[in-house]
């Protein structure tokens, strides 16, 4: 074997595999999440093989910690948007049936702070928005994940539909990456159906 041949082998065996990993393709609706969601995005995105959760879905353009869209689709009563990681010591709180669309960004906050360690998260802005064709909200948010140091700036609609929640959300650093990507974000939002 030649020596290139050699080092883009060995640099290949060192990447690690993303089983699942898929592009979708600008322009075609898919269904999001395992759930009646669909969305038709306006250019391409890549699908990450690992979900956040059994109802969950990640997007992203350039790596899911430069940018990430994630999709919660059809989120039960009494589940969580993320899966468990110490339920004993640690429970991630539950959707309810009952509440609000204003407790929303409070559960994926309180969500945050267990899953991702994050101390440091805050609700902008909410806000009354269409989503999928109903009555939801929008709102942004300010986080710092566990050991991280880098500030990342959100922004989520969501809807609670035949008592299920529905949910996309948008995160990116707060410096250069968020406002690079977050129309195209928006056009996503914008053409989501249940």
């Amino acid at each position: 074997m030649k020596p290139i041949t050699l080092i883009i082998a060995a640099a290949l065996a060192a990447a690690p595999a993303y089983a699942g990993n898929s592009l979708i393709p600008a322009g075609r609706t898919v269904q999001v999440a395992k759930s009646a969601m669909a969305v038709t995005p306006g250019s391409e995105w890549n699908k990450l093989g690992r979900r956040p959760g059994t109802n969950g879905e990640i997007w992203t353009l350039d790596g899911d910690k430069l940018n990430r869209v994630t999709f919660y689709g059809g989120i039960a009563q009494d589940t969580t948007l993320f899966r468990e990681v110490d339920r004993k010591n640690s429970p991630l709180p539950r959707f309810s049936q009952t509440m609000l669309l204003t407790d929303v960004p409070k559960l994926l906050e309180n969500s945050y702070r267990v899953a991702l360690g994050s101390a440091l998260f805050t609700i902008d802005q909410m806000e009354p928005a269409r989503f999928g064709g109903v009555d939801g909200i929008r709102f942004t948010y300010s986080f710092v994940a566990g050991n991280q140091e880098v500030q990342s700036k959100g922004e989520a609609r969501a809807a609670i539909v035949k008592g299920r929640l529905y949910m996309i959300s948008y995160e990116a650093p707060a410096l250069h990456f968020f406002e690079k990507n977050v129309a195209q974000f928006r056009q996503i939002a914008d053409s989501a159906t249940f």
